[in-house]
């Protein structure tokens, strides 16, 4: 079963979205235009998720999610004692694309920080929807692994083509997948994350971890 989730607008981390413009430092003349991009952004983004729970499991030595083959590293060692996965995509809506490209003609700096806005926000989406899933899952004594996502670790990009066949990407969040494999709106995640009991073992599986931005770590 495929489940849609339409969230408000989560916290804005400033430090986050300067990380993604890179810049450094306590540099105070990019916050005034930080704050009049976020000023601009708002009624141009939305949050959508879709997501699918999926059931694990192993034929001829092979990880399945679902159905779909899975036989990487990065997947394997992210979701070890996990009998199912969460898999889902998450987007803030085409209108911001259409912002972002309107000043990469007119103000290429206002460009650069809605840019990394968008990533911020795409990001903060997905710490809020995996959030509201452990305060679910809790209930019954469970909780998500660290999700990952195409393109990190071994995960090749064409994973995205099972899992926007999975969850309907287009019909249910309005989220698409070109030929070269670019999702639109391009501010868009789609990530996997195992479902564990006990979480208190599930922190310290951090220690082995090599990904140190996520909800967890902080």
């Amino acid at each position: 079963m495929i489940h849609t989730l339409i969230f408000d607008a989560p916290a804005w981390n400033r430090r986050e979205i300067k990380r993604y413009a890179r810049i450094q430092g306590t540099e105070i003349t990019y916050d005034t235009l930080i704050d009049d991009c976020i000023a601009e952004a708002g009624s141009a983004l939305s949050y959508r998720v879709c997501y699918s729970i999926l059931p694990v499991n192993t034929e001829n030595n092979v990880l399945y999610l679902g159905n779909i083959p899975s036989p990487y590293q990065t997947i394997i060692k992210a979701i070890r004692d996990a009998q199912e996965v969460l898999l889902f995509a998450a987007t803030v809506g085409a209108p911001f694309d259409r912002l972002i490209q309107r000043y990469s003609l007119l103000e290429p700096s206002k460009s650069l920080i809605l840019q990394a806005i968008g990533a911020e926000r795409a990001e903060s989406l997905c710490d809020a929807f995996c959030e509201r899933m452990n305060t679910e899952l809790s209930a019954a004594e469970k909780c998500l692994t660290p999700r990952v996502s195409p393109g990190y670790g071994d995960i090749p990009l064409e994973m995205q083509k099972n899992i926007f066949s999975v969850l309907d990407c287009p019909r249910k969040i309005g989220l698409t997948l070109d030929s070269s494999l670019m999702m639109s709106p391009s501010k868009s995640v789609t990530a996997i994350a195992g479902i564990v009991d006990g979480c208190d073992k599930q922190l310290e599986r951090c220690k082995d971890c090599e990904k140190i931005d996520c909800l967890f770590r902080k």
